[in-house]
């Protein structure tokens, strides 16, 4: 049985928003693809009923349909976030509003567009129950697939701006009305090299014993 906690570790501390260092020109191959859904289909969900749909795009056409859809539900807002962050000083902003629209320029161009879906619409039952039980159903799978991408090389980002045109994108892909999409995730090779730790608040900071503990 595998026993390399430090292997682990680092891939469980790396597996972060890649945006700038998607390699646009290596292609990812399909078997790839199966192989780290294949190992998100363990993930923990609701009655192990494993009611989630993958929607993997690699043709160019729909992919620039679904990046036209991305840029219109948030470029406008995020390039106002980063003039408001750079007049604020705000340095992580800063970096991380370009990172998001260097994504939203380039997204096209990645290798791969991956869509996960669930049954169920938050408008038919909008209380907190049925939402969470929808979201903890697949969530859990999306990051089991984002970290077995990570293992074979290749990086991705959770990005959720186009379910402002949700219904756009599932008319471009043919999914089902009672389907919801619950994110956007590029797929690239990571290019440049491997990948250190993104800055965290230390663990303490965000833990409370046997109830509430404000941050210091």
């Amino acid at each position: 049985m595998p026993s390399d906690a430090a292997y682990f570790d680092h891939i469980l501390s790396t597996t972060r928003s890649v945006r700038w260092r998607l390699d646009l020109d290596r292609p990812v191959k399909r078997a790839t693809l199966h192989e780290c859904i294949g190992l998100a289909r363990y993930a923990p969900n609701a009655s192990n009923a494993q009611e989630w749909r993958w929607i993997l795009v690699d043709d160019p056409e729909q992919k620039h349909a679904i990046a036209e859809v991305y840029r219109a539900g948030m470029m406008e807002t995020m390039q106002a976030l980063l003039t408001k962050r750079e007049n604020e000083g705000d340095l992580a902003g800063v970096r991380h509003s370009r990172a998001v629209l260097h994504l939203g320029r380039i997204l096209e161009q990645v290798p791969v567009h991956v869509i996960p879906c669930m049954p169920g619409r938050i408008e038919d039952d909008p209380s907190l129950g049925a939402v969470t039980r929808l979201f903890a159903s697949i969530y859990p799978a999306v990051w089991s697939f984002q970290l077995a991408l990570r293992s074979r090389g290749l990086g991705s980002t959770l990005t959720t701006s186009h379910l402002l045109g949700e219904q756009q994108v599932a008319q471009q892909l043919g999914i089902p009305s009672h389907y919801t999409q619950v994110a956007l995730i590029p797929v690239a090779h990571i290019a440049g090299g491997d990948l250190s730790p993104p800055p965290r608040q230390p663990a303490e900071a965000a833990i409370g014993w046997n109830g509430w503990r404000e941050n210091p």
